[in-house]
């Protein structure tokens, strides 16, 4: 129940932090979509609670790698209806059932995962925490929110 009490307190503040990290997002190499599906794989620490000196909030993007499948999915259906990739047909494959089978490790085929956009992903999700961070700074929250973390 404490892991979570202390991810209540700050709800707003994550919504004003992905109000001002959306140029981050629009300068990296994801889109939106993209960069959603990334956030629910991306769980918040804080390390070191009880410390004033070295307590900070990390990204644990450990489940990442998991969601990679699904974000080529959205970056195949975003690339065909740009570039109108015309004649149906089951040429990718694809979809939800496919998506879940490669998450489970039932997928046939070549599922190497491109570690350049898992880094890129992991990079991005600490600056997000580094952001929210400054904010409960700034805001005067950070030390109610590491009591509540400690606890």
């Amino acid at each position: 129940m404490t892991e979570r009490a202390w991810q209540d307190l700050i709800v707003g503040d994550r919504m004003a932090v992905d109000q001002e990290f959306a140029q981050q997002i629009t300068d990296s190499q994801f889109s939106r979509q993209e960069w959603g599906l990334i956030m629910t794989a991306v769980e918040f620490e804080i390390e070191n609670p009880g410390d004033d000196q070295q307590a900070r909030i990390v990204a644990d993007t450990s489940k990442v790698e998991q969601v990679m499948p699904e974000l080529e999915n959205i970056r195949n259906q975003m690339n065909s209806m740009a570039g109108g990739g015309g004649g149906g047909g089951k040429q990718s494959g694809g979809g939800v059932f496919d998506s879940v089978k490669d998450a489970l490790g039932l997928g046939g085929g070549g599922g190497g995962v491109d570690r350049d956009r898992v880094n890129a992903a992991d990079r991005l999700a600490q600056e997000y925490a580094n952001e929210l961070q400054q904010r409960l700074e700034s805001q005067g929250k950070w030390a109610q929110v590491r009591e509540a973390a400690g606890d």
